[in-house]
């Protein structure tokens, strides 16, 4: 559906027509003036009527129907498309979540097709419409609005993740904590959220690195003015720092569990040697007990007074001398 529809002239947002082709044909009559489409998950018959008027790929209109697409910059004879992904994350419950926007840029126009509740085009939109100096620039200003909140939002997401895997390596090696069953799957799970998180932060390099001049040969971006690229440029440096901390916090977590499967190693290591060593203890009295406990008539000491307490004696001095060898090698 269509969640806000609008003409911006010369940077404040003004009434006009409500049919779409009249209204894109007075924007592109008057100087800085375009219109700005925003709609949230249409469906096919609700697009075709925008994808007529606009004269939008088949293609683009096709992924941006369909989402679950990957970060990526289309340019076409009429129009650019880009993809971005929005996250959210939810630290109660260790789950990143991520939606899409999907941007049409035109010669003056701007459609914005939203997939999930992740999106911060609401508050994009109202921001700008608070600054005439950068709605001025037109499509422009809107397509980077939308990067900046975005990457701004990872940067956001990138800390809490930092913030949780603090937490995650305090727990691993507690003393009492760290030998957990549920400890592996709980690293496994963030490792699975940090793989969610750089499937949206990782495609958008790419994208930003055009937008800022610097793809194949610094070729320009059509629909895209060219004093932008400085702050699309400013967009790449942050996005930059989120893939490097996603990548040390993807490390970090892998080191983290290799760390709680040596720990594990080890907690079972020395569990063996203590059962090894109460068994050899068990052993000892067992062995003399099983001797004596044959029916032979003749065996030393069978017939002696003394025989029994000086048994009890013997296994009772074995014991200690085992315990205290065992206590001293750190087996028990």
């Amino acid at each position: 559906m269509i969640v806000d529809c609008a003409i911006y002239r010369d940077g404040h947002r003004t009434e006009g027509p409500a049919d779409l082709s009249d209204a894109l044909t007075q924007c592109r009559r008057g100087r800085d003036a375009f219109v700005w489409i925003g709609l949230y998950e249409p469906t096919e018959t609700e697009f075709a009527r925008v994808t007529k008027e606009f004269g939008l790929h088949p293609l683009a209109v096709e992924d941006a129907l369909t989402a679950h697409q990957r970060p990526k910059l289309e340019v076409y004879d009429d129009s650019l498309f880009m993809v971005i992904k929005p996250v959210g994350y939810e630290a109660k419950n260790d789950i990143v979540t991520s939606g899409e926007v999907m941007v049409f840029v035109g010669d003056s126009f701007v459609v914005t097709v939203r997939h999930g509740e992740e999106a911060p085009l609401a508050a994009v939109r109202h921001r700008l419409e608070e600054e005439p100096e950068m709605l001025r620039h037109g499509p422009t200003a809107v397509l980077y609005s939308i990067a900046d909140a975005v990457v701004d939002h990872y940067v956001e997401v990138a800390g809490e993740l930092g913030t949780d895997l603090e937490e995650l390596e305090a727990e691993v090696f507690s003393p009492t904590a760290g030998g957990s069953r549920l400890t592996a799957s709980r690293i496994y799970a963030f490792k699975r959220q940090i793989l969610e998180f750089r499937r949206a932060t990782g495609p958008l390099a790419q994208p930003l690195d055009r937008l800022a001049g610097g793809g194949v040969f610094g070729v320009r971006v059509p629909f895209v003015h060219d004093k932008a690229r400085p702050f699309f440029r400013d967009v790449n440096d942050h996005l930059t720092r989120v893939n490097e901390s996603v990548d040390g916090l993807d490390r970090l977590v892998s080191d983290v569990l290799s760390a709680h499967l040596a720990q594990m190693s080890v907690r079972q290591n020395d569990d063996m040697r203590k059962i090894s060593a109460w068994a050899a203890m068990a052993a000892v009295p067992t062995m003399i007990a099983g001797i004596y406990g044959m029916n032979f008539d003749h065996m030393p000491e069978l017939h002696w007074l003394w025989s029994y307490p000086a048994v009890i004696l013997a296994m009772a001095g074995l014991e200690v001398l085992l315990y205290r060898l065992f206590k001293r090698r750190g087996w028990l």
